[in-house]
């Protein structure tokens, strides 16, 4: 296929919005309940080369003799595009929306009530902070219980704070002093502070009493509104990349407004996403440790308000059994709790899917909502729990053939089935064949720690081919390493497979949602058990599925997926046929250095981390020897790189690296730079282009 057809393909499987939050509202008319749901979409479009933010509503009509019967879905009105917003929340009592609003190089904060715009601060230009965080990592916007105040997370000002406590200027007073910002994806982010803006005197203030040695974030409100909780990840000695990271050391902690400052999580652990009950007494939140796998299975801790003690709710699952429960791998929605304030609903990886799950406080059991659907849980391979508000669950399922679909339903009684309505079912669905498939290592495979692990993948193709013709397979490695690919929607994967690839999906072990031996198993084990896994997994594909074609394989991937990618192709030189890599670790001992995540480059190769760690020659050896670079004399397989320029985790030196090697041995290589590009290629123009050089690198040599 052409280039333009190739685009065009590409712009229909991308272009497609998906849920990114959702808010439930709730009205009471005598007997009668209703309930408004509202959801925020985004949308790629590639004639702007930007993303689309849009809000769409419906109307849904309880019974009223069972009010968590849904007696009618009214028809949604017509999309309402969000220009400029970075965040939003409702009041929860009088449905006031708090909105901050970029617009010509300004931040302000709007207040919207039932008849318009109420109230509107100039955040820039009061000058009491710099920008306010919008990121995932640290960013809120919290109202009080009164609705008079809200709480968000900004810059500190570099024109009026004071000097730190060593006497030495803050960054900013001073151009010429380095300052330590959070890493990748988050380069503007380095001192931020908790603030306050009154509504009723359109004042800011900035709460004191903070610890120096902590950076705050995630805050909301305690009960009472005369204190707040908040994250403070500890950033001294010096700041570590945070993004996909949940081993950062950090800990809970609740500030008074008159300063007074107080621990209540353990410090030597790493916390994120407190959520307090509705009952205003418990506050849940997520624990990991520090250091060693960056992603991991986390436990769910209670913090009890009135007794100050804390509880494990759910603890990290090491070996789930096959159907059971795998553990905690994914941030909790901003509202998560029952109305009743005893159940806990979240979505975490389990296997080769993302399910629903629900935690009940009175019996310690967790329960799967969309197995008990099971007509719906084998079209749908992902659930992902977007909010719960008044028993009302808003959830974004999907499949590797069909785009996010949005679904509602009432949170169910023990022992009772979730009745789900979709309110929005996706444009198109695309007529791909897929599978999960169980993989389990050869005995000289297993790992003799670990012994005893599987792993799988998912395995996406035209439904139909032409008769005779094997179907070219492309073997798609996730980063992290530890993460996951469930058999959810996949803008990459549905468009190779459109046009004619089968796509194998690997979850190699070590990725989430098999438990936290399988995530430790890969700990210096990187560059052998993981790359033999997605080989097993591969055969193991090609053994099942008799239209896969063994002679036209490629492989591709980004980050530790790319690693993998150039592994593969230098371990099995005549196996594979072309291989595409995104920003891929090259060579981990001269990455070292600059990598945002030192740490990890450390603990992936089984060594241990301090910040005073010096790198000694041993290291760097070890380092070396498990990766790609040392296999580059062997490559064969014609390799398409592309870099980005900005990446701070995995340095664009790196696939230089392996591009000189293999032009200095006249093996087949194109490299593409993307100058103004992170390390996940994600902007929309980036991931255009990326994908239709790899389809016409794939065509060229398969």
């Amino acid at each position: 296929m052409d280039p333009r057809g190739i685009s065009g393909i590409y712009t229909e499987c991308s272009g497609l919005p998906v849920p990114v939050c959702a808010g439930v509202t709730e009205l009471r008319v005598g007997d009668h309940r209703s309930f408004t749901v509202t959801a925020e979409w985004s949308q790629s479009d590639l004639v702007r080369g930007s993303r689309l933010r849009f809000t769409q509503q419906w109307t849904l009509i309880a019974d009223s003799n069972d009010h968590k019967a849904i007696t009618a879905v009214l028809p949604p009105g017509p999309c309402a595009p969000v220009s400029g917003e970075l965040l939003s929340r409702c009041s929860p009592i009088r449905g006031l929306r708090a909105v901050v609003r970029e617009t010509a190089g300004h931040q302000l904060l709007e207040i919207w009530d039932s008849h318009g715009l109420r109230k509107c601060l100039n955040l820039t230009a009061l000058n009491k902070h710099g920008r306010v965080y919008d990121d995932a990592q640290f960013g809120c916007l919290s109202w009080s219980e009164c609705e008079t105040r809200l709480l968000y997370v900004a810059e500190r000002s570099k024109t009026t704070s004071a000097e730190t406590q060593d006497g030495e200027s803050i960054c900013g007073k001073d151009r010429s002093v380095y300052c330590e910002d959070w890493g990748e994806g988050l380069s503007s982010k380095s001192v931020p502070v908790v603030c306050v803006v009154n509504l009723q005197t359109g004042s800011v203030s900035i709460l004191q009493g903070v610890p120096p040695h902590v950076s705050p974030g995630q805050a909301l409100w305690a009960p009472g509104g005369q204190a707040v909780v908040f994250v403070g990840w500890w950033h001294e000695p010096f700041r570590l990349g945070l993004k996909f990271c949940s081993n950062r050391r950090s800990a809970l902690f609740k500030l008074d407004l008159d300063g007074h400052c107080e621990c209540v999580s353990g410090e030597n652990l790493s916390v994120s996403c407190p959520r307090l009950s509705p009952d205003g007494t418990r506050l849940l939140y997520l624990q990991g440790r520090v250091f060693g796998p960056h992603s991991q299975c986390l436990s769910l801790q209670e913090y009890d308000l009135e007794s100050r003690k804390t509880s494990t709710l759910l603890d990290v699952v090491n070996r789930p059994q096959t159907g059971e429960f795998a553990g905690v791998y994914e941030a909790l929605p901003s509202c998560c709790w029952s109305a009743d304030s005893q159940r806990v609903v979240f979505s975490s990886a389990c296997r080769n899917w993302k399910d629903l799950f629900v935690f009940d406080r009175r019996t310690k059991k967790v329960t799967s909502l969309s197995n008990n659907s099971s007509s719906l849980s084998k079209v749908y391979g992902s659930w992902k729990l977007l909010t719960v508000q008044k028993d009302l669950m808003v959830v974004c399922c999907s499949s590797p053939n069909t785009p996010p679909t949005l679904m509602v339903g009432f949170l169910p009684s023990a022992g009772e089935a979730v009745t789900w309505r979709t309110l929005q079912k996706p444009v198109v669905t695309f007529d791909l064949h897929w599978t999960v498939l169980d993989v389990t290592p050869k005995p000289e495979e297993d790992n003799i720690q670990y012994s005893g692990l599987d792993f799988g993948a998912v395995l996406v193709k035209p439904s139909r081919s032409h008769h005779g013709v094997k179907i070219p397979l492309v073997v798609f490695i996730h980063g992290g390493p530890h993460s996951q690919f469930p058999a959810e929607w996949n803008n990459t994967t549905a468009g190779l497979a459109k046009l004619g690839f089968a796509v194998l999906m690997v979850n190699y072990r070590g990725s989430t949602g098999f438990g936290q031996d399988s995530i430790l198993s890969l700990i210096g084990q990187i560059g052998s058990q993981d790359v033999k896994d997605v080989q097993r997994a591969v055969l193991t594909a090609l053994q099942s599925d008799t239209t896969l074609d063994p002679k036209r394989l490629a492989v591709i991937g980004g980050s530790h997926g790319g690693f993998l990618s150039c592994h593969l192709v230098g371990q099995y030189p005549d196996f594979y046929r072309a291989c595409a890599a995104r920003n891929p670790v090259i060579n981990a001992a001269t990455l070292l250095g600059t990598s945002d995540i030192v740490d990890w480059r450390y603990s992936s190769v089984g060594l241990q981390y301090s910040y005073d760690q010096i790198p000694s020659a041993e290291a760097l050896a070890t380092m070396l020897e498990k990766s790609p670079i040392t296999h580059a004399a062997q490559i064969r397989a014609p390799v398409l790189l592309m870099l980005g320029g900005r990446d701070r985790r995995v340095s664009p030196h790196q696939g230089l690296e392996l591009y000189k090697a293999l032009k200095s041995r006249a093996s087949p290589v194109r490299l593409l730079w993307f100058p103004e590009d992170g390390h996940s290629l994600a902007r929309v123009d980036t991931l255009a282009d990326c994908f239709l050089n790899t389809v016409l690198w794939l065509q060229q040599h398969l």
